[in-house]
């Protein structure tokens, strides 16, 4: 029988369980958004989606400030990346215009969710790697999050502007699958996690979020819409930008 010193070496608080934990709500959020997009509830599965990326961003920084990040850990967020930003969004864009579409608009989604487990499986071999610079200010193609939140975009539009806007279907289908090309592609894509800010610059860059954050709470869709064009803007910028990296991207 183990000694209690031992016993509590191995032990782990509760506080350090919460990366784990906010990992598993994002999963039932994504699952949960599957089931909202089967029903036709679309606003609802969408808005699901966004939290995940929005936990998903938070779980990982959070495992390491506490000290608490682990394989399994590791293992588990790249399960609930593929779920929440491969299978939950492609469904959902299928269940709201794709399925009179046929075989196109199911072959779409079976190429996004292909290329997002390729790309995702790519970031896993690499950032193994003993030559994987970690401190690169870029990723290698569109992170998976971005990707989902992309993906999505010809539904803000409809949702934006109902009586105005009408997207065929073969559009949307094509859309997708550039959307998943972008995910494997080598294209350097910003990588946010490496930026740093002045001193001097941190009060604008606050209220540069609080505004940001107010419009989204605001204007939902239409901010989220924005967004995504301003970061399509930055990755066709990135592609035609000769200028040298500082340093190579990552997955």
């Amino acid at each position: 029988m183990p000694k209690t010193s031992d016993r509590k070496k191995t032990d782990l608080a509760l506080i350090q369980l919460l990366p784990n934990i906010l990992t598993i709500v994002a999963i039932c959020a994504g699952l949960t958004a599957i089931r909202f997009g089967v029903q036709g509830s679309y606003v609802h599965a969408v808005q699901l989606i966004v939290v995940a990326a929005i936990l998903d961003g938070v779980d990982g920084r959070l495992a390491r400030l506490l000290g608490s990040d682990s394989k399994m850990g590791a293992e588990l967020d790249s399960l609930a990346d593929f779920l929440n930003f491969g299978v939950a969004p492609a469904l959902v864009v299928y269940y709201w215009t794709l399925q009179d579409t046929r075989s196109i608009g199911w072959l779409s989604v079976l190429v996004f969710a292909v290329c997002c487990v390729v790309r995702l499986a790519r970031f896993n071999v690499d950032s193994k790697s003993d030559d994987n610079d970690h401190d690169s200010a870029y990723f290698t193609g569109v992170p998976a999050p971005a990707g989902a939140l992309l993906v999505m975009l010809p539904m803000y539009l409809a949702f934006a502007f109902p009586d105005f806007v009408v997207i065929p279907d073969i559009l949307v289908s094509l859309y997708m699958v550039l959307i998943g090309y972008l995910l494997i592609s080598r294209i350097p894509t910003w990588s946010f996690k490496t930026t740093r800010i002045s001193r001097e610059n941190v009060k604008f860059f606050l209220v540069g979020v609080a505004f940001v954050g107010a419009a989204v709470l605001t204007f939902a869709w239409i901010s989220l819409m924005l967004l995504c064009l301003a970061y399509i803007a930055v990755v066709v910028w990135q592609l035609f930008d000769k200028t040298p990296y500082g340093g190579k991207g990552k997955s």
